[in-house]
């Protein structure tokens, strides 16, 4: 009896979820090192023209608690919605930053994220500005220890900026003015009164310090670390990377860009960013460095204008600069981009090289979420417009593999006439698929036109805020986090904490069914190795996803069940049996059909 023209060739599904899969999880391992060595190429590598700022602060080999710190210093509250914390009055530095809407764990009694912590603390993170004079001048300006005078009971708000005030006692009077925005964003402007006879001219800078080497989330799909745009191209610097390189020689250059106007520069992490934006209309020099010691990590991000501020004798000049400190949220980056026109602003969130798909796949989810409230169930019916979208092409290569099926007679009469010569065989199969208008590969199209999609909906998940701590239904409350529950403790029955690798819970169980479900639509191959790879790769996902963002394998379960109802419908379509249960039935040793005598 003849078999079915247009089965589903189980060679070509085993090479698409193959390939799949090594183009998924491994394009980025060979993009990101190429991407990261051309920004360094970029980077102009050369001693700073101007006037140098003075050294940040070092890294104390020992540290207290931050309440301790923050007691020992004069400091002005900072108080609005999106923040709490405080202005240190010693350098006027912003080191003191928790996040009011965002919590340490899903829980809402957590603690708030803190961002920045003051100097002397463990995990210092901290924001200065400053001013510079010309090598030779004895100009006094106000530094890292200058002790600034704020007006009494002050507190910065949103409407209430605050402005410090700073005398040299020898005919210079500094000022400066620091407002907030609902954007977290810090606008700082920094006000020099020259009473003197003589002209003075000064370097504004600022700088960025993180002390202790942060921890990462490690993730290969997004950058963390010490980041910039300058000239309108990326410039990414891992703290391994600085830190080896200072260590082989002490001697080494910090990473320099100079002389460019615009761009932005400092610290990124998976939710949340430190970055200093100079005055767009000025040139300035940057630094990436290691500033650490035998003692301490210390990183440290800077800036300097290339050339000086000359303020003349009787006369007033000011420098006016940004800092953004805190969550990376799309809306918001967006936001300042369009109302400050920040160089390429929104690229502190790596979109990734599916750059548009995925920025499409967050608007798509963005635009559903409000409707339905929910990003799971925003996940589910995005997951049903992709198929839809696919639909035709699906159908489309249905079609061409049922044309194929009907030309295995001719390709046996091939592989009969050249027995011994494995070329003739490929090289006359080819000429007839030409032929007839047939393509080999027509069933893997449209799992391949998905994998951006899947990549880039794994982007979005596991790097938005948006996401996070975004609650679906039941023990899913974080999206962007694995599934809670392990089958290895029987879902919380049994009081043990299964190590990571075991993580295995509902969602990547369903997740292999439905895998496994899919696969039986087609008879178990007879060659034993096709067979053993189609019964063990269900297995294998479903290890290898139990560590994925829970969303992301939600996402893969209700696709894999919507794939089962789509291809059996194609299926019956054109002509072809679809026998789901007898499949599962044959693919299970002891129910195995055994065959019949004749």
């Amino acid at each position: 009896m003849n078999q079915p023209p247009n089965k589903v060739d189980p060679k070509n599904m085993i090479l698409a979820v193959v390939l799949s899969m090594l183009i998924v999880f491994g394009w980025q391992y060979y993009y990101v090192a190429p991407q990261a060595k051309k920004a360094q190429e970029q980077a102009e590598v050369v001693k700073t023209q101007a006037a140098t700022p003075p050294p940040g602060t070092v890294a104390a080999a020992t540290t207290k608690p931050v309440a301790e710190v923050l007691a020992a210093s004069s400091r002005v509250k900072i108080q609005t919605d999106q923040f709490s914390g405080s202005i240190n009055l010693t350098g006027a530095q912003l080191d003191d930053l928790k996040l009011e809407k965002y919590r340490e764990q899903y829980d809402p009694k957590s603690p708030a994220v803190t961002l920045l912590s003051p100097s002397g603390t463990t995990n210092a993170y901290f924001v200065e500005q400053g001013l510079t004079a010309l090598p030779g001048s004895t100009a006094k300006l106000p530094d890292s220890k200058t002790v600034w005078t704020a007006p009494a009971g002050a507190v910065l708000t949103l409407d209430k900026p605050l402005t410090l005030s700073w005398d040299n006692g020898a005919g210079l009077k500094f000022e400066r003015t620091i407002s907030i925005s609902d954007d977290y964003l810090f606008t700082i402007k920094q006000t020099i009164n020259n009473t003197t006879s003589a002209p003075v001219q000064f370097f504004p800078y600022a700088r960025v310090q993180r002390q202790d080497t942060p921890v990462i989330a490690g993730y290969w799909v997004f950058f963390e670390g010490m980041l910039g745009v300058h000239n309108g191209g990326m410039n990414e610097n891992k703290y391994a990377a600085l830190k080896d390189a200072k260590i082989k020689d002490p001697n080494a250059e910090p990473v320099s860009v100079n002389n460019v106007t615009g761009g932005w520069s400092g610290f990124t992490d998976k939710y949340w960013a430190t970055m200093l934006v100079p005055d767009k209309q000025t040139k300035v020099d940057n630094k990436y460095s290691y500033v650490g010691n035998a003692a301490r990590d210390a990183y440290q991000v800077e800036y300097a204008t290339s050339s000086p501020i000359t303020v003349a004798p009787g006369a007033t000049a000011s420098y006016e600069d940004h800092v953004f400190a805190g969550a990376k949220i799309v809306q918001t980056i967006n936001a300042i981009n369009a109302k400050y026109g920040f160089d390429k602003f929104d690229l502190m969130i790596d979109w990734g090289w599916f750059q548009p798909i995925t920025k499409g796949m967050f608007y798509l989810l963005s635009w559903v979420h409000g409707i339905v409230g929910n990003f799971g169930i925003a996940i589910l019916l995005v997951t049903v417009l992709v198929k839809a979208a696919v639909f035709p092409l699906a159908n489309k290569s249905y079609a061409s593999m049922s044309r194929m099926k009907k030309l295995k007679p001719e390709m046996d009469k091939i592989k009969a006439e050249f027995p011994d010569d494995r070329t003739k065989v490929q090289q006359a199969t080819m000429e007839l698929y030409k032929r007839e208008k047939v393509s080999p590969l027509a069933g893997c199209l449209p799992m391949f036109v998905q994998i951006p999609v899947f990549f880039s909906l794994y982007k979005v998940i596991l790097t938005t805020i948006e996401l996070r701590h975004a609650p679906f239904f039941g023990w899913v409350q974080d999206l962007s986090a694995p599934d809670p529950t392990s089958l290895f403790n029987l879902f919380g029955l049994v009081p043990w904490s299964p190590p990571h690798a075991l993580m295995i819970g509902v969602w990547p169980l369903l997740m292999g069914v439905t895998m496994w479900l899919q696969m039986r639509l087609n008879p178990t191959p007879d060659d034993p190795i096709q067979a053993s790879m189609f019964n063990w790769m269900p297995v294998m996902f479903t290890f290898m996803l139990g560590t994925f963002p829970v969303g992301l394998v939600i996402y893969w379960a209700w696709s894999n069940t919507l794939t089962v109802l789509q291809q059996s419908y194609i299926m019956k379509k054109n002509g072809a049996e679809v026998n789901l249960f007898g499949n599962i039935f044959n693919s299970i040793p002891f129910l195995k059909k055994k065959p019949t005598s004749t």
